[in-house]
């Protein structure tokens, strides 16, 4: 099988469902920015950090291949069963980030995205992450997405700022802390 088809060489792709709209579409962007955001989390989850985070990413990839497909699926057409994106899923973050937070000090200033590599793709992690919610909101605005995807995408961005903060501590990195000018 041949990994390029042509089909695409005016500009148009296939949502599932075989609805075919242009590459600038919103639902398009929408899981571009999934994928772009995904493999952001691969870059995290190669380095050489905690093996628990390395599994927990593994899994956030997983589910962010699961909400890509409910974002690429027609929601007029598409008849393929695309699996579910669970309650579970949001509670497992928000139970990994008490945990990480526990064991991280009060946070009293704003943070600088910075001070290693790991943190700093933490960071850019996070601002995908932000983008994606964004465009699914503005997306929900005029076709379905399932609101499990807007609340999941707001709380992995919550995620990924934690573990932004846990990987400094993990590293012994100061944290880089905005102080603004007086």
């Amino acid at each position: 099988m041949k990994i390029y088809t042509k089909t695409g060489d005016k500009g148009t792709t296939a949502l599932i469902g075989g609805t075919r709209v242009p590459k600038s579409h919103l639902r398009i962007e929408a899981y571009g920015t999934i994928d772009e955001l995904n493999s952001y989390i691969g870059l995290i989850g190669v380095q050489e950090i905690d093996v628990h985070y390395k599994g927990l990413l593994k899994e956030i990839q997983d589910r962010l291949f699961t909400i890509g497909a409910s974002l690429a699926a027609d929601p007029e057409k598409s008849k393929m069963k695309i699996p579910d994106l669970l309650d579970a899923d949001v509670v497992l973050l928000e139970t990994e980030m008490d945990e990480m937070t526990g064991r991280l000090p009060a946070l009293k200033h704003f943070v600088l995205p910075g001070g290693n590599n790991i943190v700093a793709f933490c960071h850019i992690a996070r601002c995908v992450c932000r983008r994606a919610e964004r465009l699914s909101v503005q997306l929900a605005e005029t076709s379905f997405v399932d609101e499990k995807v807007t609340i999941y995408l707001n709380r992995l961005s919550d995620f990924l700022f934690v573990l932004s903060r846990k990987i400094t501590q993990d590293f012994n990195v100061e944290e880089n802390i905005w102080i603004p000018r007086k």
